[in-house]
């Protein structure tokens, strides 16, 4: 069975977001062996995330190191050759969209077209504050550099004028291989808000968290499956009002079970909450291997493949 032929497609976000990682991981030998298993396993993308300035304070309670996400995807892109290359998710509002979009046409150019866009409003004011952005600006600045990814994608030359950023006649050669209007962009987070931005565009990627975690990523809480389909059945309709009947949203969620290494768990229980995810609405499913070294995260891909492969 392809990966296109199952209920859910997997994501692998890269191990380097686990504390106390095997540094091995962010050699290239590391990365290109990690990707291409990935690829070998059926699974279908590989994803980073961003963080390009956290707090000591906030790496110390239990965070994550991060690479640049572009560079990242641009490398698993020349390694690879059908695993699709996701940000997982870059954070909208820390940069100026014309370099945003110009860097996201990159990876999607020199990738052939396998670039998907998960696109967050950020939650860390410390590194808001790093990089000389008002937190509390950051939901106008995320509205703003939506719509200038998709004009600049579509449209040359571009005319753009809001209340953060204005652009004349800009020509931002060469656009992005997938068209129309650029890559998939998916919308993060657990909001109404991100839901009805979801709407408007091709996906969202919530996650399956408890309060404490909601109230530490400043998005609600979505503490169970069956709240996740109603969320679903919400985003259906908003999509369906938006932009017609028809309209694919694609839904990707990491839960509790995104973490996941051989013998860790039944395999029975895990394929049952994947069939759980997809009745509920899910298309995707983040799977977050194991860090501890190169090896370990590719025997974990590999014996992932098989245990999805018949889904």
């Amino acid at each position: 069975m392809s990966s296109r032929d199952r209920a859910l497609r997997i994501t692998v976000d890269y191990p380097v977001s686990e504390p106390g990682y095997d540094p091995e991981l962010l050699t290239p030998d590391g990365m290109r062996e990690v990707a291409q298993a990935a690829e070998r396993a059926g699974l279908d993308a590989i994803a980073f995330t961003d963080h390009p300035a956290p707090s000591q304070r906030w790496l110390d309670a239990g965070g994550h190191e991060a690479l640049d996400v572009p560079s990242a995807l641009s490398f698993c892109a020349a390694v690879t050759e059908r695993l699709r290359l996701m940000s997982y998710l870059l954070v909208l509002p820390y940069r100026n969209p014309f370099l945003t979009a110009k860097s996201v046409a990159t990876v999607d150019v020199l990738s052939g077209g396998r670039m998907t866009l998960v696109a967050g409003g950020g939650y860390m004011k410390s590194e808001f504050r790093a990089l000389g952005v008002p937190f509390e600006q950051r939901n106008e600045l995320f509205d703003e550099a939506l719509e200038v990814l998709r004009g600049v994608w579509s449209h040359n030359p571009y005319e753009y004028k809001g209340r953060h950023f204005q652009a004349e006649g800009v020509a931002a050669l060469p656009r992005p291989v997938q068209k129309p209007g650029g890559p998939p962009i998916w919308i993060g987070g657990n909001s109404a808000r991100a839901r009805r931005r979801a709407a408007e565009h091709q996906g969202w990627s919530p996650l399956i968290i408890d309060e404490t975690l909601a109230r530490t990523t400043r998005t609600p809480a979505l503490s169970s499956v069956g709240r996740l389909a109603a969320a679903v059945a919400e985003l259906r309709e908003l999509a369906a009002a938006a932009q017609g009947v028809d309209t694919r949203v694609d839904v990707q969620v990491q839960t509790p079970y995104s973490r996941w290494s051989p013998g860790a768990g039944s395999a029975e229980e895990h394929r049952d909450h994947l069939g759980r995810l997809a009745e509920a609405g899910a298309t995707w499913f983040v799977l977050r291997p194991p860090g501890s070294g190169v090896q370990a995260a590719v025997e974990s891909l590999h014996a992932y493949g098989d245990l999805v492969g018949g889904l």
